[in-house]
């Protein structure tokens, strides 16, 4: 890898790195634990369409582990890499097909963070019944996904016009 690439691949990480301590300094939006608006996906929704799948995987893989690292537990390391694993691949195949903005890819990764995560609570806590929390965390997935994903349309509406 050049070392442009390298070192525009490890501002990306600190970025969704700080985005994702900045959401966790947010009081809750609603009465609803584990309500986020989800920030640090508007780095890899970005990367998504400006740089490639594969280095968006790899800096979302290392921000969920640094952040867990810095800022978690293990077992909320676990819940995030679930949800942003299975985000991504949403993300990554919607995206490769060419017929979806990116508010709708990101509204797809905010709904299949969401799905993973109460499916991974589901097998920790080996009880379906957390699975009716599902409902309540669609709808605010669904909302974040719509505000993340304009974001970064405007974003990458901006860099085009500005040819980077």
């Amino acid at each position: 890898m050049k070392t442009k690439r390298v070192a525009f691949l490890s501002m990306c990480i600190a970025l969704s790195m700080i985005l994702s301590f900045v959401e966790s300094q947010i009081p809750p939006l609603m009465a609803v634990p584990g309500v986020k608006v989800g920030l640090p996906n508007l780095v890899m929704v970005f990367m998504l369409y400006k740089i490639g799948w594969k280095e968006t995987a790899i800096v979302s893989i290392l921000r969920v582990i640094l952040v867990g690292i810095l800022f978690g537990t293990p077992l909320s390391m676990i819940y995030s890499l679930v949800g942003a694993t299975l985000s991504l691949i949403g993300m990554i195949l919607l995206k490769k097909t060419g017929l979806f903005a990116p508010v709708t890819v990101s509204v797809v990764g905010g709904i299949l963070h969401n799905v993973g995560q109460i499916a991974t609570a589901c097998f920790v806590m080996d009880t379906a019944e957390i699975a009716y929390y599902l409902p309540v965390l669609l709808i605010s997935g669904t909302a974040a996904g719509i505000i993340i994903g304009f974001v970064a349309a405007l974003i990458l509406k901006r860099l085009d016009k500005m040819k980077l």
